[in-house]
C-alpha cells in the first residue's frame, strides 16, 4: 500500500531556541519511500541532519524570535500486513543477551525499573517466560490505564502512570516497558505515524503514536500497549531509551506550540 503521511507543527516564542527535532522517517524506512522526505519551514531556517546513536534521523534548526511552522509530506510504500506474532518466542537468558540488548533492560529518564521491580514480580514472577509473559504485561498496562489527551505530561514516569491509571500512548509504552526490563526482557520505545486505515472506526484525532518493542529469540517484536491488537501501517521515525531519546522534539528555551496537525492516509492516486 502507498501511504500519505506528513504533519505542520507550529512554535511561537519570544526569543531565538534552538531546537532537536526527530521528525524524519527513521532511516530503517528508508528504501520504501516513494518521494522525497524533506522538512520546511516558514519562516526558512538553515537545518541540519545527522544520525544518532538509535540510528534515528535528527534535525538541528534554531526557531526565531516570533515562530516558526515546521511541516513535511512524503509517500511511503508499506506491506500493510499486521504486527507479527510469534507465541513460541523465547525469552533470552541476561548472560545470552548481545551486548547492544544490555541497554534496554536498564533504568532510563522515564523508566524506573528500581522502583516497579516489587510490582513487577508480584505481577508477573509465576508466569512463564517468553511471548506470553510479554504479552500478559502488554494485556495488564492495557487495561490498567485509561486514555486521556488531558492527562498529558512530560514529565510523566512509568511509575506515574502505574499511580495515576490514566495517560496517552506514550505512557502505556513507559509502563510496559518498564515492567519488561524488570523481567530481565530488554524493552526500547518507538514512536511514527499509525492512521486509522486499519480500523473499523475512522479515528478523531490523528496524531503521532508510541509502541515498544521486545527482545525475544534473538529479535525485536512489536508491542502496542494502548490498542492491544496487531495494528497495520506502522512508520517509524524514531528508537531509544524512552521518550527522552525520541523526543518529537526537544527545545532549548522557552517555546509555546501553537499548531499540531498529522495525517496518514493511504494514497489512493498513486503518488
Amino acid at each position: 500500500m502507498l501511504i500519505r503521511a506528513g504533519y505542520d507543527i507550529g512554535f511561537m516564542t519570544d526569543q531565538d531556541v534552538p531546537m532537536l527535532a526527530n521528525l524524519s522517517v527513521h532511516a530503517s524506512r528508508n528504501k520504501d519511500l516513494r518521494t522525497a522526505q524533506r522538512i520546511f519551514t516558514t519562516p526558512d531556517v538553515p537545518l541540519y541532519d545527522y544520525v544518532d546513536s538509535f540510528g534515528n534521523i535528527c534535525t538541528r534548526l534554531t526557531i526565531p524570535a516570533g515562530g516558526i511552522t515546521v511541516s513535511c509530506g512524503f509517500v511511503i510504500e508499506d506491506p500493510f500486513e499486521p504486527d507479527v506474532i510469534a507465541p513460541d518466542a523465547a525469552q533470552v537468558p541476561v548472560d545470552k543477551l548481545p551486548d547492544d540488548a544490555l541497554l534496554y533492560l536498564l533504568a532510563s529518564r522515564y523508566c524506573e525499573t528500581d522502583r516497579l521491580t516489587d510490582v513487577a514480580w508480584g505481577l508477573f514472577g509465576h508466569l512463564p517466560q517468553g511471548w506470553s509473559l510479554v504479552q500478559a504485561i502488554v494485556d495488564y498496562t492495557h487495561h490498567h490505564i485509561g486514555f486521556d489527551y488531558q492527562a498529558a505530561r512530560p514529565t510523566k514516569t512509568a511509575w506515574d502512570v502505574w499511580h495515576e491509571q490514566v495517560g496517552v500512548c506514550r505512557d502505556y509504552a513507559h509502563l510496559a516497558i518498564t515492567l519488561c526490563r524488570c523481567m530481565n526482557i530488554p524493552a526500547r520505545y518507538c514512536t511514527g505515524y499509525i492512521g486509522d486505515m486499519d480500523m473499523p472506526t475512522p479515528a478523531t484525532i490523528i496524531d503521532f503514536s508510541a509502541w515498544f518493542e521486545a527482545y525475544l529469540d534473538g529479535q525485536w517484536y512489536i508491542f502496542d500497549a494502548r490498542h492491544n491488537r496487531p495494528r497495520r501501517g506502522r512508520i517509524l521515525m524514531a528508537r531509544g531509551r524512552d521518550a527522552a531519546d525520541a523526543a518529537l522534539t526537544t527545545t532549548f528555551g522557552p517555546v509555546m506550540l501553537s499548531r499540531f496537525d498529522v495525517y496518514t492516509d493511504e494514497d489512493r492516486l498513486g503518488i
